[in-house]
C-alpha cells in the first residue's frame, strides 16, 4: 500500500455515523460548502460541494483523504459542515 500523505488533520473531526441524530438534522448545504464524510473522515477527507442531484450531493475531495477520491455523491445524512471556525485548527 502506498504511503499517502494528507494535508489536514482529520483525526480532529468527529465521526459521526449516518443514523446518529446530528446526522440526520436539517443541514441546508450549499454550492462551495466545505464538508466531511461523517461516517469515517479520514477515508475521503474535507471536500467542497459542486452541486445537487435528485436528492443526491456531489463533493469534490481532491484526493485529500486514505482514499484517494476526487468526486463522489452522497445522500446528505452521510456529510457533515465544516464550520469555519474548526477550519483554521484543522
Amino acid at each position: 500500500m502506498r504511503n499517502i500523505q494528507i494535508p489536514y488533520r482529520l483525526e480532529l473531526l468527529p465521526s459521526v455515523p449516518a443514523f446518529h441524530r446530528r446526522a440526520r438534522q436539517d443541514k441546508d448545504f450549499e454550492e462551495g460548502q466545505l464538508v466531511y464524510y461523517g461516517p469515517s473522515p479520514g477515508y475521503y477527507g474535507i471536500g467542497e460541494v459542486k452541486s445537487f442531484i435528485e436528492g443526491f450531493i456531489a463533493v469534490d475531495f481532491r484526493g485529500t483523504g486514505q482514499f484517494g477520491v476526487h468526486e463522489d455523491m452522497f445522500k446528505p445524512e452521510y456529510l457533515i459542515p465544516i464550520p469555519r471556525s474548526t477550519l483554521s485548527i484543522l
